[in-house]
């Protein structure tokens, strides 16, 4: 039977402590530069409700694994991922702006096209095709 010192003993404590305090510091650093994949999009397309109902502010709705935000425009009825691409926060549609802004970091996108108008978010908002057929809004399922 192997007997080990009080010293041996405080020495293993102290490097698996060390290897945990590195890997809870590099761990979030690693995560931020290699951001999960946000496209997981359901193949069938999602009700969002009807067109009169449509809010002025827009409407999250599930869609897979991801909500999608539903968004009144000048344009037309617009859909996008509701997760900022910046640290997954959701974004919301200010009316008044006629911006979609994410209120964790001050960011801001264009609601033609989802493009970064202004702060930290790296990539534009993931694009989610919109039909609208009887009144009702379809989001996804093809282009």
């Amino acid at each position: 039977m192997t007997t080990i010192s009080r010293r041996d003993l405080l020495k293993l404590l102290n490097r698996v402590l060390i290897v945990s305090g590195v890997a809870a510091v590099f761990g979030p650093v690693v995560a931020y530069f290699y951001p999960p994949s946000l496209e997981e999009t359901p193949t069938e397309p999602v009700s969002a409700g009807l067109v009169a109902d449509l809010p002025a502010e827009g409407k999250i709705v599930p869609f897979g694994r991801y909500p999608a935000l539903v968004i009144p425009t000048a344009q037309g009825i617009r859909a996008y991922s509701a997760v900022c691409t910046h640290f997954a926060c959701l974004v919301k549609w200010d009316a008044g702006r006629g911006q979609i802004v994410c209120p964790c970091h001050d960011g801001y996108f264009d609601p033609t096209d989802g493009h970064v108008i202004s702060g930290p978010p790296p990539t534009p908002l993931i694009s989610l095709p919109v039909a609208i057929i009887d009144g009702h809004i379809y989001v996804g399922g093809g282009e």
